[in-house]
């Protein structure tokens, strides 16, 4: 019975590994940097190359709260086994790599979550409703909160009335803000998680003033004023360098944030899988880190590509609009533990932020094709999940 066991796991395993490199070929890989490329500031394959290293990072030092969620929390009454985590993981990796391969994002939560909700379900498991309206608040809300907040943002930098050398370094310090609040796991006590404004609030040892620790205010400020400062200093210097920068900074965070969010979809499924060979849950986020990374340095050029320039013509302006609001979502997910599609979150982006320059060169062809592969995904992921273990069980 164990050997039996030790085999599923591993097979459990290669399928996590599978999803994990069509994941970062698809959206972890491509989405983050696309914006980027698209403003002309850094190549196509340079972009491939840092979002793995990058996606890596997020996936080992922020993976842990949606890997959970993905394991354990989309299916109440039953416990997923390794035949159903396998056959969850293949349904979904095989309608990512279609994407990929016909240059059609594919949501990849919707079809891992679909397809793990169609297995748990053919098990006899009940649904997660609680779960279920906390994840359709989310993927309702961010197009219209993404792209909401790319178009106003977008069309701050471009008007007559406001000077790009302000508002640049403004937007820098709502994002240091951000940063400042990121939960690690390497920052926390024992298993929890710690930010850095927390992690300065513990030595700084100041009193708490209507349930805000002012340690943790006082942290936040400083970490948002010195990137607003740094930033005021680069595009005074020189704007273009500093929208340059700026972009590729954003670009980074967003790239790190996917391999935080997007590595639960991958090796979600094996959680409940670890505890009776007592695996802890660090080496299986590495191991789907490695996996991110692979598929993006071998299958990410190519999303990168399509969504750079099939959605919307990006300047670098419309560029910083679009990858601070997909940054923002991509935490909040995170914090929360909500599998969320960064295709869904960039595309949206990218959409608000075209609008803003009189349609920016948006496909409404292209953005119609896009949503009906979230939706169709969606379904089709249940529906197969459940069709193929409904079947094996047979068996």
């Amino acid at each position: 019975m164990v050997a039996s066991g030790v085999v599923t796991l591993v097979i459990a395993g290669i399928a996590s590994l599978f999803m994990a490199w069509a994941i970062g070929a698809g959206s972890s890989g491509s989405t983050p940097f696309a914006p980027a490329v698209g403003a002309n500031a850094i190549s196509v394959m340079r972009a491939g190359f840092l979002v793995g290293l990058l996606g890596f990072g997020g996936a080992v030092l922020q993976g842990a709260s949606v890997s959970e969620a993905v394991g354990t929390e989309l299916i109440g009454g039953v416990e997923l086994t390794a035949i159903a985590a396998t056959t969850g993981l293949l349904v979904a990796a095989a309608l990512v790599a279609f994407g990929v391969f016909t240059g059609y994002p594919i949501a990849t939560a919707f079809t891992v979550t679909g397809a793990i909700v169609g297995v748990g379900l053919a098990m006899g498991g009940e649904p997660a409703w609680a779960k279920y309206r906390q994840i359709s608040a989310l993927w309702i809300l961010t197009p219209f909160v993404g792209s909401a907040f790319a178009y106003t943002t977008a069309k701050l930098l471009r008007s007559e009335r406001t000077a790009e050398r302000v508002v640049i370094p403004l937007l820098g310090g709502f994002v240091g803000l951000i940063i400042a609040n990121i939960k690690f796991a390497i920052l926390g006590p024992g298993d929890a998680s710690r930010s850095i404004a927390q992690s300065a609030a513990a030595s700084l040892d100041l009193a708490t003033v209507a349930g805000l620790d002012l340690g943790q205010v006082l942290a936040s400020l400083a970490i948002g004023g010195a990137a607003a400062g740094l930033l005021f200093a680069d595009v005074n210097s020189d704007l273009e360098a500093g929208q340059r920068h700026f972009l590729l900074a954003l670009g980074s965070l967003v790239a790190f944030s996917a391999g935080g969010s997007q590595v639960g979809l991958a090796i979600g499924p094996l959680v409940p899988l670890l505890d009776p060979f007592e695996i802890p849950l660090v080496p299986v986020l590495v191991g789907g880190g490695l996996g991110l990374l692979a598929g993006s340095w071998t299958g990410a050029p190519r999303m990168i590509k399509a969504i750079a320039q099939d959605y919307s013509a990006l300047g670098p302006r419309r560029s910083i609009a679009a990858l601070i609001p997909s940054f923002a979502i991509a935490q909040v997910a995170v914090f929360f533990g909500i599998p969320v599609s960064f295709n869904e979150i960039i595309v949206s982006a990218i959409v608000g932020s075209g609008y803003a320059a009189e349609g920016g060169g948006v496909s409404r062809r292209k953005m119609g094709f896009t949503v009906l592969a979230w939706l169709g995904s969606l379904v089709l992921a249940i529906a197969v999940g459940y069709g193929a273990f409904a079947a094996i069980r047979m068996v």
